[in-house]
């Protein structure tokens, strides 16, 4: 199967909202003609990256919102937890679903779920209420990106996306600070609610994907979502996890071999191109989210900074690398796949080095530019990758498992940091 390059059109017609593309019996919304050309870059963004700052909000917040709720701070700390599950979760759920149904459904689930779970957040003075919202918040976000990212189109666009990630996510403690200074710490948690704003200008383009026919593999939407469960836990624990995974693992494979055009597509797990952008994305993630929390650790220990330097220095840093990442992308199709993999390569395992071994502040500032280039680059050139070397009608799947394994390095990275730098 030839695969299109990084930043075309060629075999990634998802967003381009032409006639070629719509769903027979998929009609525009009501009162207004149906959009054509490809969704504008800005409600994509929009639509995806309110997310990243809804999911860092608590990191600063976390002892005030245990005090709230009556609970202690390594108790409140599952408000994380939860909503990196649910994100990593969702992802491939509803891209799936997207798959299955298109475009319009999965908006307004999404935001079914994005405004009901801020309610939740809002109203609720339980722990395990405000779990629930936060799980809802971050499984309708997720739905929101698997959107966006299969209207993307192109690795530029997707860099747009992939940026905005980037820069409000490195922007999301501080915002989340400042708004409970302001006022509360629920309004903190509900920001990713500006999302839905954008979902009315894309529901035009509701026949950009195309629905297909085949019939929705419950059991194998079940089985990815309690492997991929097994290994958000596995830094928790280890033994449970690592033995749920493996018994998952086996019974997903015998699954996807008796229904091999299921939920998990066999023939994109045979495809060189989407494994091994998923594997990369997965390891650069990891790195990444390593580099995050491991550190303003290092800067203080290592450069004796205080912790607001060290902070202020990061947030920098991750502006930088996230802007810097839209310029990889925006000229990725320029220089073709194998460049795109060397400097992405190239520069993850710089930045690992410096955060290893270097001691100067301003070169693990410049590890953590390294990381967070590396890992957003590769979010929008090989999501691209991954989408064009799939069926047509496979693509929307292909993005949300893509998603899955750069969410999984997430979940791995604060772990891998705790371990080798932050319990030291």
């Amino acid at each position: 199967m030839t695969t299109a390059p990084a930043g075309t059109d060629t075999g990634i017609r998802a967003g381009t909202g032409t006639s070629a593309t719509r769903a027979p019996g998929s009609p525009a919304a009501p009162g207004r003609p149906a959009a054509r050309g490809p969704v504008p870059a800005f409600w994509l963004a929009l639509l995806a990256t309110p997310i990243a700052a809804g999911a860092n909000a608590p990191v600063l917040i976390l002892p005030d919102m245990a005090r709230s709720l009556g609970v202690s701070t390594s108790t409140a700390s599952w408000l994380v937890s939860a909503f990196a599950w649910a994100m990593a979760v969702g992802t491939p759920l509803l891209a799936g679903l997207l798959r299955r149904t298109g475009l319009r459904p999965v908006l307004r689930l999404a935001s079914v779920l994005v405004l009901g779970g801020t309610l939740l957040v809002a109203v609720s003075p339980w722990l395990p209420l405000t779990l629930a919202g936060r799980a809802a918040q971050a499984a309708g976000g997720a739905g929101l990106v698997a959107s966006a990212m299969s209207l993307a189109g192109t690795a530029r666009r997707m860099g747009v996306i992939s940026a905005g990630f980037g820069m409000l996510g490195a922007a999301g403690p501080l915002l989340g600070e400042q708004l409970a200074h302001a006022a509360s710490w629920r309004l903190s948690l509900s920001v990713s609610v500006v999302a839905v704003l954008a979902v009315p200008a894309v529901l035009r383009y509701a026949g950009a994907i195309t629905p297909s026919s085949d019939r929705f593999d419950g059991r194998g939407a079940a089985l990815l979502t309690v492997l991929a469960t097994a290994l958000v836990t596995l830094p928790h624990a280890p033994l449970a996890a690592l033995g749920a995974a493996l018994v998952a693992a086996v019974l997903l494979a015998l699954h996807i071999r008796r229904r091999p055009e299921g939920f998990v597509p066999a023939a994109l797990l045979r495809t060189p191109v989407f494994v091994t952008s998923g594997l990369l994305a997965l390891a650069l993630s990891g790195s990444y989210f390593t580099l995050l929390f491991a550190v303003p650790r290092l800067l203080g220990d290592r450069a004796g900074w205080d912790t607001g330097a060290a902070g202020a220095g990061q947030l920098v840093a991750l502006l930088v690398g996230s802007a810097l990442s839209w310029l990889l992308a925006a000229s990725s199709a320029r220089m073709g796949r194998p460049a795109v993999l060397t400097v992405l390569i190239g520069v993850g395992v710089l930045a690992a080095a410096a955060a290893a071994f270097c001691d100067w502040g301003p070169l693990l500032l410049a590890a953590t530019v390294g990381g967070v280039f590396a890992a957003t680059g590769a979010n929008a050139c090989l999501s691209m990758h991954a989408a064009a070397g799939a069926p047509e009608h496979q693509r929307p799947v292909a993005i949300g498992l893509f998603a899955l394994c750069y969410q999984l390095g997430g979940a791995f990275g604060p772990a891998v940091a705790a371990a080798l730098v932050l319990g030291s």
